[in-house]
């Protein structure tokens, strides 16, 4: 085969993936004209392609597939697999083709054989498999395409694409799922799975490791604007058109582009997690919009046995004591579910023991207990629960927590996070005594030798830790809290800890970590949020402690102090006891704030973020702008919470590299169409959060009857042209509203939500209008929200 005879498309490579000028692109294989291996099908749209390709970019071991991919993108995507558990040495001699049976087939020509077929019973020889612009490959009757014998969105493999069906035949109980692969180069089907349970009322589809254990779920469909129970906001209704339908013959949901332009994916990857997948044109990278489940520990069996999943580190599959990873090129790969193995076998017996080493067990400390179930042993205290344990030989761990419990199976799901929050519960990982012994004889060897070092050289150490104390004692490490200058105070771990009482008190959590009241000894009452990603240096993190301790105003809330020890980092913030704006804002017996406080609020929030965008030495964007990160002092006077958290998080912090900034109903379109970042992203949320502040509504509701059938923000703006935008409060009445104020706002709210980022002001702009100092027209219809309000009204009737 030469070099140049199949396309070689590594998927760690970045690729620009060109359509040969010399030959016409086709987008059909019909009887006598097949797909050879260095050919490939694209979609009239140009959109998908269908070809052979190679993950591994190996000439020595490689694994070619026939699949499709999108055309259009960078990197190689592909979006389904025909030869998924057979992957070919070569596509030199192989060629899609229409067998005689009418089914598409995989053909080796050397020796005739197929390699692989749609294996479907067509009542005609004569078909054509066709790619459409869906990215679905159809095989149809040549004399009538509508009929449809075999269809690769019936058959998915790792991606759930739009118009595909994810759910159930009531006629035959076969299932569309989808399922991850086993690693990045190797398409076989993995372990996990995603797709409805048949034969159910549950009208949610489920996340399944080994077919056998759920450990996510959609919740029911609830009846409402495409909601499940437990995602209240599956997609945005912006780009996407979401159904559920049952009938007689099957129960599916699909979801559909509202803009054919928009390249996106639902993919189920390695890790067990469902990522819906947004590709940003101008960064070239694949935007992850929404992960299920969030917490990476929450994937059933995701690391494997004998091991321990941390959320807020990397990698966060670690072995447990005594053990080693069991395939280390898997883990290299994605696939850690192999999990850990042990690298001295067990003596077993309760008195039996090799050279008098005897197993041992050593504790693993506020950790979430196994997930495969264990057994109850009726004993009296935890000398006889380990003993009874280790007469079992099939005992690998025991625990006493509300009685003896002891796991007969291999440990999977052992959780922990590392920020310091317990969960009062330890268990004893059994060991053999060779390798606790070692341990501890090589332990001993290293004391003993420090031991003498240390009585030859005591006075030179002694001056040596005396220095290191009083540089210590200038750093974030102190015993007490001390000023780093700017007013910034830097605390120690412990003085954090006891402040928070062990982080008992959680007041909330955003897209960096959580966040936990705390009170100081003068009794001052601080706000302690504890981030997760943040992989900086020492230095690195003061510096930028520094830079965002510098911002100052009124309307953002303000930076006490930090933490840096080891690898935690912590900041620490004056607290708000009014909580957030929602709280306030969404109440079923109307806002709990009057109108003058409210419109303050909404004038302190523009104030705030002009401040970010136009008077810090750098523009500072938020990205989250939302009524959650709006904090209320005693006074209710609004600050804005987590602004310049990016400056905290490391640069090759995947989480935030590739996920989308913000949250669904805020986002701005940009965001998805691919146009540059700007301080504009804010000013479109904040006209979201103005309507909300403004009516005391969200602009999405849980349910939608033919007379609230429109979406809110261009309700306001069909009032506000009307002349009667007065007509939408709710809950207040009309006397204490200021109605020129309300106009005032209504109009600069819907001028921010544009869908041209050149025609939403600027916040420097939003605050004179607010203030009444520039008078600005009724402004024009944006097509998003006409998009919206379409869909909602056909989906309510």
């Amino acid at each position: 085969m030469s070099p140049g005879a199949c396309t070689l498309f590594p998927l760690f490579s970045i690729l620009i993936i060109i359509t040969s000028t010399c030959t016409a692109t086709r987008d059909t294989i019909s009887s006598g004209h097949p797909l050879a291996g260095h050919d490939k099908l694209v979609s009239e749209n140009g959109k998908f392609a269908l070809g052979f390709f190679d993950t591994t970019g190996n000439t020595t071991a490689p694994r070619w597939y026939l699949g499709i991919w999108f055309n259009t993108v960078s990197k190689l995507t592909p979006v389904w697999v025909a030869n998924r558990e057979s992957p070919l040495a070569g596509c030199a001699s192989s060629e899609l083709m229409i067998s005689g049976d009418g089914n598409l087939v995989i053909l080796n020509r050397s020796d005739r054989s197929i390699l692989w077929s749609s294996r479907v019973n067509t009542p005609t020889k004569k078909t054509i498999a066709v790619l459409l612009n869906s990215g679905n490959l159809a095989l149809s009757d040549a004399a009538n395409s509508s009929i449809v014998f075999w269809e690769s969105f019936s058959h998915m493999t790792d991606t759930f694409l739009p118009g595909a069906k994810l759910g159930w035949s009531k006629v035959t109980g076969l299932t569309h799922r989808f399922m991850s692969n086993r690693n990045t180069l190797d398409l076989s089907h993995g372990v996990y799975s995603a797709g409805p349970l048949a034969n159910t009322t549950n009208r949610g589809f489920f996340l399944v490791w080994n077919y056998s254990e759920e450990y996510w779920s959609t919740g029911p469909w609830n009846g409402h604007y495409f909601r499940f129970s437990n995602m209240p906001e599956v997609l945005p209704a912006d780009l996407f058109t979401v159904e559920f339908v049952s009938n007689d013959q099957e129960e599916y949901f699909t979801y559909r582009l509202k803009d054919d332009s928009t390249i996106t994916r639902y993919v189920l990857d390695t890790s067990g997690q469902a990522k819906h997948m947004i590709w940003n044109k101008v960064w070239s990278n694949w935007l992850v919009f929404n992960v299920q489940p969030a917490a990476q520990c929450d994937v059933y069996a995701v690391c494997g046995p004998f091991t321990i999943c941390i959320d807020d580190v990397l990698p966060f599959c670690n072995c447990m004591d005594g053990f080693s990873i069991m395939s280390p090129q898997d883990w290299e790969l994605g696939d850690r579910t192999g999990g850990c193995k042990r690298n001295v076998p067990l003596n077993c017996g309760s008195y039996q023991s090799i050279n008098g080493l005897k197993d041992r067990f050593y504790a693993l400390s506020d950790i979430r207990f196994p997930r495969n179930s264990a057994n109850l042993v009726e004993v009296g205290s935890k000398n006889e629960c380990a003993l009874a344990c280790l007469s079992d030989c099939s005992c690998f761990a025991y625990s006493f927590y509300e009685g003896c419990s002891v796991w007969n199976s291999e440990l999977l799901n052992i959780a922990r996070r590392n920020n310091g929050s317990a969960s009062g519960r330890t268990i004893y990982i059994r060991i053999a005594g060779q390798e606790s012994d070692g341990l501890q004889d090589k332990r001993g060897l290293v004391i003993g030798f420090v031991t003498a070092a240390t009585i030859l050289t005591i006075l030179s150490l002694l001056v040596i830790v005396s220095l290191s104390i009083r540089r210590k004692r200038r750093r974030c490490l102190a015993v007490s809290p001390r000023s780093i200058g700017g007013g910034i105070v830097a605390f120690r771990y412990k003085y954090l800890l006891k402040a928070t009482k062990k982080f008992s008190e959680k007041l909330g959590g955003g897209s960096f970590g959580s966040v936990f009241k705390g009170v100081l000894p003068d009794s001052t009452v601080i706000a302690v949020k504890r981030l997760d990603g943040a992989r900086q240096g020492e230095k690195e993190f003061r510096a930028e402690v520094r830079s965002i301790g510098m911002i100052q105003h009124i309307n953002l809330v303000r930076l006490i102090g930090f933490c840096c020890e080891g690898g935690k980092r912590l900041l620490v913030y004056e607290y708000m006891p009014n909580r957030s704006l929602d709280a306030h804002l969404f109440q079923n017996k109307g806002p709990s704030l009057s109108w003058s406080t409210r419109f303050k609020i909404a004038l302190g929030v523009a104030r705030g973020l002009a401040y970010l965008h136009e008077k810090c030495l750098d523009c500072i964007i938020h990205c989250d702008i939302k009524p959650q990160n709006i904090l209320l002092d005693e006074s209710f006077v609004p600050k804005i919470s987590d602004f310049g958290m990016a400056k905290f998080v490391a640069r090759d912090y995947s989480q935030v590299l590739t996920t989308i900034r913000g949250t669904i109903g805020y986002l701005a379109p940009e965001w998805i169409t691919g146009v540059a970042i700007s301080s504009k992203i804010d000013v479109y949320s904040y006209g979201m959060v103005l309507l909300e502040i403004l009516f005391a509504r969200r602009n999405f509701r849980d349910e939608y009857t033919s007379d609230t059938a429109t979406y809110f923000p261009m309700q306001v703006l069909t009032k506000l042209r009307e002349g009667n935008v007065q007509s939408l409060v709710d809950h207040s009445p009309q006397s204490v509203i200021n109605l020129e104020e309300l106009e005032r706002a209504c109009r600069v709210a819907c001028w921010c939500i544009q869908d041209d980022e050149s025609k939403r002001p600027t916040m420097g702009q939003v605050v004179q209008i607010l203030e009444g100092l520039i008078e600005v027209d009724v402004p024009p219809m944006p097509k998003i929200l006409q998009a919206i309000s379409v869909d909602i009204n056909s989906t309510s009737k």
